[in-house]
């Protein structure tokens, strides 16, 4: 029977979708990307493999001609979608509206070929049935210039990958890979650290004082702090450099302990008064709507999502038609979507909150991409969180998108501002200003839905300090005074937060990509999380000195942010797509291209790009990036250069190894042992070390102990050091994990311990883990203490096992449930027994039963792996060969690749 054939990317889409469509129509998913440029020697075709270009599969002497292939575990895919059209009498392309889906529309136009029927392009920003509906009726062409852009992004990442990768390989390490974007997005994290490493620190002192504005006012006491002596500022932290003094030209009075301290001394009887108050109105206007990146740093300060996270959370909410599309540049919200906003501010908070007319917000990102709206509750009408059904993750990003989407349509806060300056004389003579500040909110508008969270700890919106209402020349007396000493701080690492942030200021890439960006280059091992601080490891400085100093024009911030433009004025059909990449490759007269720096290189010293000077040049100590990680290297006693060697552990941030932290790896390295004495009640010895994740001590069994017999160990204390700790630490130690008591209410009776592990101290239930605060507190804690904390709603990171990403069905081996998860190392799928990572070309979107049954497979033939199956799992034999090429036939899944286009402006072509 003749249909219409609609064609989408995932399954969940294509069953939302089809369920709005009717009988006449058959939605079907392409499963993410149908091909690609090859991404081993084994996929690349016969036909090209001898040729000089073959292996990066673009023809770089005609005019960069990209030679795709379909992926083996599409093929049979494709020749289902070929089967479909044949009963088809039209054929509606409805991939996502961007260039990446208009670039996967007219790949699948180009490998599926439809003969004698119309071929429509439909495009939708939400899947709702009325958005459905209407993009049905009104389909347009396809938009080549786009696919063009596309194209030409996925080219320029190929050639800089394929021809600086090798590079990395031969002089900083095997299995190394450089890309256009992550590679600079890594220099940006190791910038940062290089900043914290020149840091020094500048300490300040200054006066803050509780005043009495005398009983007449309800709120008599307010704080102040010292602002100037005798008409010169005091100086505070923003009037130092970087290194550690005052900034040229800082007119400042800069006090030190004694002086502070001597001074509060001068103004114990000292009679102040109000010398002005200056009272000016307060507004803050509302937060436009979320896009790509403002959604994904909310998620990140609020909910404590990772930027893919927040994004595999947001597609399935699309995916399930509850918010429109989630990668989007803009902030413009349809009249519709207006009204509803309008409607919901006027049933929920009254008229009161509503503005005259509805609020416009005009797109801070230059050249936006595309034309969707900003990211808001689907439809014409917003269901209210409650409304939704959601649960979890969903249903938090849910109701913080529906909160910004509301707020956006609100008045202003406002209120009042008031700054005081609190004046007297000091006993010895100084003419002391003392000044206070106050805010007060006296109508709250938008802030009583939304207030937008801050990455420095800073006061929000909607704080309120309230002063007393004072007026010039009232007497005050000051109730307290205090010294207190203040140090400068290093500037913070990135968050993936913050590091969205810098990358789109800084225009580098496509905020759709971000969230892959950062993926990247923790999976690669460039960079670590600390808490959520994003730390580069030492492999990182090698990798981007190599870049600075032999591809300074590839790995430089303007030039990244340059190729957006480039890409923008080939989308929009200004530019032509082989001129610049003609330029990219092989230079003009005014730029070298990247193939002539890739064929002169000359002489690299491998040596020295991975030797970092630890305390300057003239300490004689070095670190060393090594094939097994960062290691020292210094003199010894008898003068040789290189004559003793420590391993650095791999939590160490760099800029944490000063010449003392050196000095003191090198006094006990990993390795050696230092004899504390004999256990009281095993009678064995107790030493400690220095491992791989800092020091630590531990019992030496006897000769004659068994194999499988383990020696009890304990991290030092973060207060702990191997100079100095004793045989009584070392005992308190080994007694971790402490028996805390039983939860009277439990029925199964289960114990509550403290344990110390290498993110902190926790108590631990069970599986339901809770953070201490303190590690003392491993100790001292008590049964009710631990119940009262176990009493509490269970906070989000590390107290917090991480749901599954997604829940994908039993796996036709083991017969357990799979789901995907986010681990250090990214996303990987796991049947509870078996986790297999996610390769370069898969994706949470993407990835179904049959591919993950497969990574399980591969998984299974490569042996046991290294973690005890947990408790009560049934033992299976690994997968035979033959299961898993059957399993290989079977599978659909698509895996992760780009789309492109090959000629301009042709939609029909030779691949």
């Amino acid at each position: 029977m003749a249909h219409k054939l609609v064609i989408v990317e995932s399954p969940a889409k294509a069953r939302t979708i089809g369920g709005y469509l009717g009988k006449d129509y058959v939605v079907e998913s392409s499963i993410g990307h149908i091909r690609d440029l090859p991404n081993n020697a084994a996929d690349t075709p016969a036909k090209i493999k001898d040729k000089p270009w073959g292996r990066l599969a673009v023809d770089v002497e005609h005019d960069f001609t990209p030679y795709y292939v379909v992926p083996r575990d599409k093929k049979s895919h494709i020749s289902k979608l070929k089967q479909l059209l044949k009963d088809a009498d039209e054929l509606f392309l409805a991939t996502d509206e961007d260039r990446e889906g208009e670039a996967i529309a007219w790949h699948l136009l180009d490998e599926l070929k439809p003969k004698n029927i119309p071929v429509k392009r439909m495009v939708f920003h939400e899947i709702t049935k009325q958005a459905i509906l209407d993009a049905a009726d009104n389909p347009r062409e396809l938009a080549m210039d786009l696919v063009e852009a596309q194209e030409t992004r996925r080219i320029l990442d190929r050639l800089y990958g394929y021809e600086v990768s090798p590079v990395l390989w031969k002089k900083v390490m095997s299995g190394l890979s450089a890309g256009r974007v992550q590679s600079v997005a890594t220099r940006l994290v190791v910038d940062r650290e290089r900043e914290r490493i020149k840091f020094r620190i500048a300490s300040y002192w200054d006066l803050e004082g509780t005043f009495d504005a005398g009983a007449k006012h309800d709120a008599r006491m307010f704080p102040a702090r010292l602002y100037s002596l005798d008409a010169k500022r005091v100086a505070s932290g923003s009037n130092f450099g970087p290194d550690g003094q005052l900034k040229p030209g800082a007119d400042v009075v800069h006090l030190d302990r004694t002086r502070a301290e001597a001074l509060v001394g001068a103004l114990d009887d000292t009679s102040f008064e109000v010398r002005s108050v200056e009272s000016k109105p307060y507004k803050r206007s509302p937060y436009a709507p979320f896009r790509t990146t403002t959604l994904q740093q909310e998620a990140g300060r609020k909910l404590g999502m990772t930027a893919s996270v927040a994004m595999s959370v947001a597609q399935r909410l699309y995916e399930n038609g509850f918010i429109t599309y989630m990668r989007t540049d803009s902030t413009t919200l349809s009249a519709g979507a207006v009204e509803a906003a309008r409607s919901q501010v006027r049933e929920l908070y009254g008229s009161e909150y509503l503005p005259d007319s509805p609020r416009v917000y005009a797109s801070k990102v230059k050249n936006a991409q595309e034309a969707h709206e900003a990211i808001r509750p689907a439809g014409e009408s917003f269901r209210t969180p409650a409304q939704t059904g959601l649960r979890g993750d969903q249903f938090r990003l849910y109701e913080l998108i529906w909160m910004r989407t509301v707020a956006s349509q609100m008045r202003d806060a406002t209120g009042q501002s008031v700054s005081v300056r609190l004046g007297g004389a000091a006993s010895t003579g100084e003419d002391v200003v003392f000044s206070a500040s106050g805010r007060v909110i006296t109508f709250h508008g938008f802030l009583k839905a939304y207030v937008e969270g801050t990455d420095d700890g800073g006061a929000k919106d909607d704080a309120e300090t309230r002063l007393p209402a004072l007026e010039q020349g009232d007497a005050v007396s000051a109730a307290s005074l205090s010294a207190n000493g203040h140090e400068t701080k290093p500037p913070a690492r990135y968050t993936e937060a913050t590091l969205i942030k810098e990358l789109e200021e800084r225009e580098i890439g496509r905020p759709s990509t971000y969230a892959s960006i950062i993926g990247t280059i923790l999976a690669r091992g460039y960079v670590y999380k600390k808490g959520t601080a994003l730390v580069p490891a030492w492999l990182a400085f090698s990798v981007i000195r190599l870049l600075e100093e032999h591809f300074p024009r590839h790995v430089s911030y303007e030039f990244t942010a340059e190729m957006e433009d480039v890409l923008d004025e080939i989308a929009s059909g200004r530019k032509d797509r082989v001129s610049e990449l003609g330029e990219f490759y092989y230079g003009s007269d005014d730029v070298v291209g990247l193939k002539r720096l890739v064929d002169e290189l000359g002489d690299i010293d491998a040596r020295e790009l991975a030797t970092f000077p630890v305390g300057g040049p003239d300490s004689g100590i070095n670190l060393r990036v090594g094939r097994y990680g960062p290691y020292l290297e210094g003199p010894d006693d008898e003068g040789n250069p290189v004559g003793k060697r420590a391993n650095v552990p791999d939590d160490l941030p760099p800029d944490e190894l000063t010449l003392e932290k050196a000095t003191e790896l090198f006094a006990n390295p990993a390795g050696e042992e230092i004899e504390l004495g004999a256990h009281p009640e095993t009678g064995l010895a107790v030493v400690a070390k220095n491992g791989r994740f800092g020091p630590y001590v531990t019992e030496a069994l006897p000769e004659d102990a068994p194999k499988s017999a383990k020696p009890r160990t304990g991290s030092l204390f973060k207060s702990m050091s191997l100079d100095t700790v004793t045989l009584e630490d070392a005992v308190k130690l080994l007694s971790l994990p402490r028996v805390v008591g039983v939860d009277p209410e439990d029925p199964d009776g289960t114990e509550i311990t403290a344990q110390n592990g290498r993110y902190g101290p926790y108590l631990k239930k069970g599986t339901d883990s809770r953070s201490l605060t303190t590690e003392d507190q491993l100790f001292t804690i008590t049964l009710d203490e631990a119940l009262k904390i176990y009493a509490q709603p269970k906070q989000r990171g590390r107290a917090a096992a991480a749901p599954p990403l997604k829940e994908l069905g039993n796996d036709p081996v083991s017969g357990q449930p799979v789901v995907v998860k986010s681990g250090r190392f990214g996303e990987y799928v796991t049947d509870g027994e078996y986790n297999a990572t996610l390769r370069k070309e898969d994706s949470v979107e993407t990835i179904t039963i049959e591919r993950a049954a497969e990574l399980l497979a591969d998984r299974r033939e490569r042996g046991p792996a290294k973690k005890a199956a947990k408790k009560g799992a049934a033992k299976k034999a690994p997968a035979k060969k033959t299961a898993a090429k059957k399993t290989a036939a079977k599978k659909t899944a698509a895996k992760k690749t780009t789309a492109k286009k090959t000629t301009k402006k042709a939609a029909a072509k030779k691949s």
